[in-house]
């Protein structure tokens, strides 16, 4: 059996592709002064007794670093290749230096290939001084181990893209997805905290809206729902917060729950 020691999480960014605010946009939600409605790149920070581990890095990676006082990184695991979870990924080496150590990093094999093509230079057979050190680590469906927490794969599907949520003990982690499979909802059965993405309130084509993130939420009865992934679309924190159910909240960036 796997032992699970998770600590507490940390929501490191819960923004969308472009974060909150948007470069250039005028609506209620971009000029809020409410510090919930500034949301940088989606990602979550998990600390175990014995490890922390990062949940996607975007471009936001070092900013958010830094504004948690982060000054252990042990693991990363990638939901998927697109950048605003992978695109922060060269300042591991600020983490490498302390640590002298290879950062390992887990994923699928799609998602490995972009992380080799976006950053040839950590790969390459004759290295430049100081490039970062990345311990790239194969995924598939079956459970893995990072130190002494068990990590279960959960496929989602970000329309025709397939994406992994990740499960640990009473936690899961669904981003960027609009699809789940009955099989794939057995592997929520249980979690006391749901973390899953909501774009807005309208209809998209590859993330779950409000009303669906909301159901899923229900069907898999969590003690607690987080809603993440939030675009400037869905309003501001505080008017979108007196709808939603008791047992739901929008998070926000730097909000931590102990587990």
């Amino acid at each position: 059996m796997f032992k699970i020691l998770i600590v507490k999480i940390t929501f490191l960014g819960t923004g969308t592709s472009q974060g909150v605010p948007v470069i250039a946009c005028k609506c209620k939600t971009c000029r809020s002064d409410d510090e919930k409605d500034k949301r940088l790149r989606t990602s979550l920070l998990l600390e175990t007794s014995d490890r922390n581990i990062l949940i996607d890095a975007g471009p936001d990676f070092r900013q958010q670093m830094l504004k948690a006082g982060v000054t252990r990184l042990d693991s990363i695991l990638l939901t998927h290749e697109h950048r605003d979870h992978i695109g922060g990924m060269d300042d591991v080496r600020a983490f490498n230096y302390i640590s002298r150590e290879p950062i390992d990093i887990y994923s699928d094999e799609k998602v490995q290939e972009a992380v080799r093509a976006i950053y040839p230079y950590v790969f390459s057979e004759h290295k430049y001084p100081g490039v970062p050190r990345m311990n790239l680590i194969r995924i598939g469906d079956q459970p893995f181990r990072i130190g002494g927490t068990e990590i279960i794969p959960v496929r989602v599907y970000h329309y025709r893209l397939p994406v992994y949520g990740f499960r640990t003990g009473d936690l899961a982690y669904i981003t960027d997805a609009n699809y789940i499979s009955e099989e794939n909802k057995k592997k929520l059965i249980g979690v006391k905290y749901l973390v899953v993405n909501a774009l807005r309130k309208e209809k998209h084509l590859s993330h779950f809206n409000l009303r669906e993130a909301l159901q899923l939420i229900d069907e898999i009865s969590p003690r607690k729902g987080y809603i993440t992934h939030i675009s400037h679309q869905m309003g501001v924190h505080k008017e979108v917060s007196r709808d939603l159910p008791a047992n739901v909240m929008l998070a926000y960036d730097g909000l931590v729950v102990d587990i």
